[in-house]
């Protein structure tokens, strides 16, 4: 922490009527000497204060010399939020900061009424805050006027390109003055970020305040494996055994955000929700609920949680797995604001834990895997808190004395005692009981992913592969003529590169393997499949394969790739493709296009 430097006097009272004594490592960066009228690319997290940064940094473009604002036909800075939310948070902050200054803030957001906003516009705005779209509304209407602009704030840069707005930034950019200054804020650096400066900034300062260690230095990072079935009971464990003053839990879908938030207000949770099918007015509702602490826990979407700023928001819950790096640092990002302490949990189903390791690498955050908190775990926190509640220094009146001494006269202070630890519980909802997190608990959570009757199933294989063309869409037929089975009889399909494995339930293998030899001969082929039962299994002659393919004389055919028919196909842990059942026939006859002659069977023209 430092002193913050000489500012202009209007800037200093604000400051220091809001308790500002010491600039955070942002805010100091961004006002040093070197930085002083440059465009500026900073790499900050958020809750890092960055807000009073840029705020303070354009104070010399905006106010000159002096400590007020002079009188101007248009708006002197505009600052691009990617949400809502955000955008009336910077307003607020701004609000105060330039409020001794003379400044008027005109704030133009989504959901709001756009004459009221334009209004404003033509009322003298100083500094308009906004989000994409509707600047761009106004922009084209020619309510918007930026061309005496003096400053660009670019807020959560990233997080505006990944929501799809670059359309919009580029033609609000495209309408502001070359001489303008841009200070573009970004949480991470992608390339199209760097593209985006690239074309707008003029010898740009590159300003980074994130460690290359850790995500976030402020932020507690915890990891749970839990069956998929336990997802719910964990995240109810979670919440009671953190007992956080508020917790956001992040979902990937609507419907995800409707059913857990229904799900926890039945067990007695005070619950929240956000996501796109909420409106304004509802959002606004719910956010006033968390910061009035009539609600503790929010449930939501990835969109609809940016810009959020709770001051009181000490936990994260990722209850569905974050679809990258990026987004694991902005759901988590959340909490641990402004040199708070905060925790993240990542709600891990067993057969994801490998990815989720990979993506906290990527992300450069060191997470500790530990089990999902249990009963016992719980009773104990719950203890503790209530010992520390309950040694408090309170201040007790004649009444409250009179009836403590009245309830010991009825009762003993053990009994007192062990009355208001139950009343104390009785107020929290109850925890959950899980799947002790076990091999076996994992075992049998993989055996429920499987379809019902191909729990115990018999590998076999066949003498062809993805250098044939090997297809599911023709080899479920194939398989089923030649093993006198159904479609429904067949279970999983590996295809390598030169075999392909399938499974057959157990109790029926000896009848297929018996069908395939009698039929091998009938099928009509001049080169009959040849099918076998395989003991090792795909893994084993993945790798027999994989030496096959090192020399030419072990290829069974030409090396022609075949395409799927829809998107990319799953590579699996061993090498083969899960390949799903409808795709479209390769190596096989197929109809042919008008005026075209049908190939011969099992070949290309």
């Amino acid at each position: 922490m430092m002193k913050f430097p000489e500012l202009p006097a209007s800037l200093d009272a604000a400051l220091k009527d809001r308790g500002y004594e010491n600039a955070t490592q942002v805010q100091a960066e961004v006002l040093q000497d070197q930085a002083a009228g440059r465009d500026l690319v900073v790499s900050a997290q958020t809750g890092s204060g960055k807000t009073i940064a840029f705020g303070l940094a354009m104070a010399a473009e905006l106010l000159g010399d002096g400590d007020r604002f002079d009188y101007a036909q248009g708006p002197l800075a505009l600052v691009i939020a990617p949400t809502r939310e955000l955008a009336l948070q910077v307003s607020r902050e701004l609000g105060w900061l330039y409020a001794k200054a003379g400044g008027h803030i005109a704030t133009c957001v989504g959901g709001m009424n756009p004459q009221a906003e334009r209004k404003a516009l033509r009322g003298g705005a100083n500094i308009v805050v906004g989000t994409p779209g509707r600047l761009r509304d106004h922009l084209e209407r020619g309510a918007l006027d930026l061309s005496g602009l003096r400053a660009v704030v670019l807020d959560e840069a990233d997080e505006m390109l990944d929501m799809g707005f670059r359309e919009e930034l580029e033609e609000i950019l495209d309408a502001t003055p070359e001489t303008r200054r841009t200070l573009l804020f970004s949480a991470t650096m992608p390339r199209p970020i760097e593209a985006l400066a690239r074309r707008y900034q003029r010898d740009a300062l590159r300003i980074a305040t994130i460690s290359d260690g850790r995500g976030h230095g402020d932020i507690s990072y915890q990891a749970v494996t839990v069956s998929p079935p336990e997802i719910e009971n964990a995240v109810v464990n979670l919440l009671r055994y953190h007992e956080a003053d508020t917790a956001i839990l992040f979902c990937a879908t609507r419907e995800k955000v409707r059913h857990l938030h229904a799900t926890l207000q039945e067990r007695g949770f005070a619950v929240v929700a956000l996501s796109g099918e909420h409106s304004q007015s509802e959002r606004n509702q719910a956010l006033q609920a968390l910061r009035d602490r009539r609600a503790r826990v929010c449930v939501a979407t990835d969109v609809a949680a940016r810009g959020i700023d709770l001051p009181s928001l000490s936990l994260v819950i990722h209850v569905e797995i974050p679809r990258d790096a990026e987004t694991l640092q902005h759901r988590s990002g959340r909490t641990g604001r402004a040199g708070k302490k905060g925790t993240a949990v990542l709600i891990v189903p067993f057969s994801r834990r490998r990815r989720v390791e990979s993506m906290l690498r990527h992300a450069k955050v060191s997470a500790e895997w530990i089990d999902t908190p249990d009963r016992d775990a719980i009773k104990a926190k719950d203890r503790d808190r209530l010992m520390e509640k309950l040694l408090q220094p309170v201040e007790v009146d004649d009444g409250d004395r009179e009836l403590a001494q009245r309830l010991l006269a009825e009762r003993s202070p053990e009994e007192i005692a062990a009355m208001l630890v139950q009343a104390h519980r009785a107020s929290m909802p109850e925890p959950e009981d899980l799947i002790a997190n076990t091999p076996e608990a994992r075992r049998e959570a993989q055996k429920e992913r499987h379809r019902p009757g191909f729990e115990d199933t018999v590998w076999f294989r066949m003498d062809l592969g993805r250098r044939q063309n090997a297809d599911p869409r023709w080899i479920l037929p194939l398989l089923c003529r030649r093993g006198h089975i159904t479609r429904n009889e067949i279970g999983a399909i590996r295809i390598g590169p030169e075999e392909t494995f399938f499974q057959i339930p157990r109790q029926i293998a000896d009848k297929f393997a018996d069908a395939a030899t009698r039929s091998a001969l009938a099928d009509g082929d001049e080169e009959p499949v040849h099918i076998e039962r395989s003991d090792t299994g795909p893994r084993e002659v993945a790798r027999g394969n994989r030496k096959g393919r090192m020399g030419r004389d072990n290829a069974a055919g030409p090396r022609v790739k075949a395409k799927p028919a829809f998107g990319k196909s799953a590579k699996g842990k061993d090498g083969f493709e899960n390949k799903d059942k409808k795709r479209r026939p390769a190596g096989k006859p197929t109809k042919p296009h008008r005026g075209q002659k049908p190939s011969p069977k099992g070949k290309r023209n």
